[in-house]
């Protein structure tokens, strides 16, 4: 679609005035319309030319995917990144109860689903995803498993679609079809089903067992897949590498216990005081009230095992609200460190955050500090957005995954990796939870945040870390054939080439344009969009547009330049000059310029430029040093800068 902007310069002269109207278009294409009140037709050509050349240089337009430009043709999408007119998305409220049995790892339960079509669309047929299905034998897959995890997969049986018996559909990997009534638009569909499947013991891919005693459950119901705008049914099957989709749903959900398992999930546990001792349950109020760190489960209560209502099960009962999924966790032996903070200073709105862990991992006591130092370093600093959510808890796993208001994460030796994981993973929370981002296509749109994120908020816990995650393998591996465009579908990459589309280039894309615009843009275009997508499905297309009209700057060159094109990483010292210092840049990809300038004296000059010294295409750029003293030594380059040459980055003065 094509967005027509009017737009009239009024010329004064001796010789000609003229009003001159310019329509641009979003697209970068442009049109001129001339009213002459008076002009001699050389000057009138040559100001036309002067000023088109100008403009259309200025205007530097971003390809747009034919299934995305048909979504802007039907009023879901706009050319400058907001939503549509028309824009629509489907949902469902899930009821699940559902059993787990530790022992023989058996999950099993029932399911409603009300699904709600608010597409324009007539559908005849639901998409269901099997996740546990990746274990299944015989399914394509990207990582090996021990041949005592592969087992049958998913069953599901009862089905009943508007009260009325449905077979199963067909079963393809990790999805499965099912027909259906026709369900109009603004028409809801009644679905229920029984389901049942066995939890890997090892090859903990997200989900498992933990320990004998510990068990993470992600991914267990079936559930709809997303239908959208863009592309209908997403019927990218999970690999287990590439991650997930899915729709903003409420969930109640019930999961039943042996009697001696405390469980954590997503939402809110709606009958705590009905599981939890009344000794718990004043330690969960303290620690929902307070900013210190309340131990609401110690190694007595585990002793005693008086901390759980005494019963043969017990059955802990979750709602959720308005996210794109439901997970659990259990453990029969785990303490418990809580604690709270005010997110918002408007409404002074406080968010809960957990670590729950096995007593024997020393790098576990610290981690509720440093999940609390995140969530306020989110709220507060980066992205500067109040913590969308009532709780957030880090499960001792054996994993590094992020799930919405939980996280499954591994023992670590070091204290700075434990830092740098819990940030990485709970900075999710925001990409791609609350801005319901696609990761299987983009995962650029998530990991690249989380990884910034990281960066940003590692230091703020710990003021000696200097975390560069990703920065080396990205300088060793950039122009090479695996180093594809980051805009490159997340579905057609593996290994090394996923890793770096996915984490550090995005993540130095974030950066870089943070620096250009400075912190005051940068927000105003990250809250533009946050404020616009959250609960929504963007694309690339709807971040880059809205980065653009919420900062009031035109980025598209770098947009394009950084992750569109083609290109390497390397800048280079080319002479030095009468006090000037001229870096080249050989691989056409723009970095930050970074000097530090050593003088015969013995001082120091560090001089920074932002990516903005290559908005014009040009592949050199003259930096004054000043000062007027002999100059020892010049190096080029920063701990975000992946240059993938530096035996030029350096110039030693005769």
């Amino acid at each position: 679609m094509t967005v027509l902007i009017p737009l009239v310069i009024k010329i004064v002269s001796p010789v000609v005035g003229m009003e001159l109207g310019i329509i641009l278009s979003v697209d970068g294409k442009m049109s001129f319309q001339v009213k002459s009140v008076f002009m001699a037709s050389r000057f009138n050509f040559l100001v036309l030319c002067s000023l088109w050349f100008s403009a259309s240089m200025a205007q530097v337009p971003l390809p747009v995917p034919v299934n995305i430009r048909a979504a802007m043709d039907k009023g879901t999408r706009t050319a400058s990144g907001q939503p549509g007119t028309r824009y629509w998305q489907n949902g469902a409220d899930y009821s699940i109860q559902v059993r787990f049995d530790p022992v023989t790892r058996l999950v099993s339960g029932r399911e409603t689903i009300v699904y709600i079509n608010n597409s324009p669309d007539t559908l005849r047929q639901l998409l269901f995803k099997l996740y546990p299905n990746l274990y299944k034998k015989g399914v394509m897959r990207m990582m090996s498993l021990k041949p005592e995890d592969v087992t049958d997969g998913v069953t599901v049986s009862n089905v009943l679609i508007e009260g009325t018996a449905t077979p199963v559909g067909s079963v393809r990997g990790t999805d499965m079809g099912v027909r259906a009534a026709a369900t109009g638009p603004g028409q809801r569909l009644h679905v229920s089903l029984d389901f049942s499947y066995t939890l890997n013991k090892t090859s903990h891919v997200r989900t498992g067992q933990v320990d004998s005693g510990s068990f993470f459950v992600a991914y267990f119901f079936p559930r709809i897949a997303v239908y959208d705008d863009v592309d209908g049914w997403n019927r990218n099957p999970y690999l287990g590498s590439q991650e997930f989709y899915n729709d903003f749903c409420n969930f109640n959900v019930e999961v039943t216990v042996p009697g001696d398992y405390a469980v954590w999930g997503t939402g809110d546990l709606v009958n705590r005081h009905e599981v939890f001792s009344a000794v718990c349950n004043q330690r969960i109020d303290a620690a929902e009230s307070g900013d210190g760190v309340v131990t609401v489960i110690d190694s007595v209560d585990l002793a005693r095992r008086d901390y759980i209502h005494h019963a043969d099960s017990n059955t802990w009962k979750f709602q959720a609200r308005d996210v794109t999924d439901f997970v659990f966790a259990v453990s029969n032996h785990y303490l418990w460190k809580s604690s709270s903070l005010v997110v918002d200073p408007m409404t002074r709105r406080r968010t809960r955050v957990d670590a729950v862990f096995n007593p024997v991992h020393k790098d576990f006591y610290e981690v509720v500090d440093f999940a609390r130092k995140t969530v306020e370093g989110m709220s507060y600093k980066f992205p500067a957005w109040p913590y969308p959510y009532a709780h957030e808890t880090v499960f001792d796993g054996l994993d590094q995954m992020e799930y919405p208001m939980m996280v499954n994460d591994n023992p670590l030796d070091r204290r700075e990796d434990a830092i740098e994981l819990t940030d990485h993973e709970i900075f999710h929370t925001m990409f791609p939870f609350y801005m319901g981002i696609n990761e299987t296509k983009y995962a650029w749109m998530d990991e690249g945040w989380a990884s910034i994120g990281e960066w940003i908020i590692s230091p703020m816990i710990d003021t000696s870390i200097v975390d560069e995650y990703g920065v080396g393998p990205y300088a060793a591996s950039s122009g090479k054939e695996i180093d594809q465009p980051i805009i490159t579908l997340s579905t057609h990459e593996v290994g090394e080439s996923y890793f770096l589309n996915s984490y550090a280039k995005p993540a130095m894309g974030y950066y870089y344009a943070k620096d250009l615009l400075g912190d005051s843009l940068f927000f105003k275009g990250l809250h533009k969009y946050i404020a616009d997508w959250h609960g929504k499905h963007p694309i690339p297309l709807d971040f880059f547009g809205s980065m653009n009209v919420g900062s009031g700057r035109n980025l598209n060159w770098f947009w394009k330049k950084w992750f569109y094109e083609d290109g390497y990483t390397d800048l280079g010292i080319k002479e030095v000059r009468g006090g000037q210092v001229v870096i080249i840049n050989k691989g056409g990809k723009p970095l930050p310029v970074d000097l530090k300038v050593e003088f015969a004296d013995g001082t120091v000059k560090k001089i920074h430029r932002s990516v903005g010294v290559w908005e014009k295409g040009n592949t050199e750029v003259v930096v004054p040093v000043g000062s007027g003293k002999a100059i020892k030594k010049i190096s080029l380059g920063s701990t975000y800068t992946p240059d993938s040459f530096m035996k030029d980055n350096v110039w030693v003065g005769k």
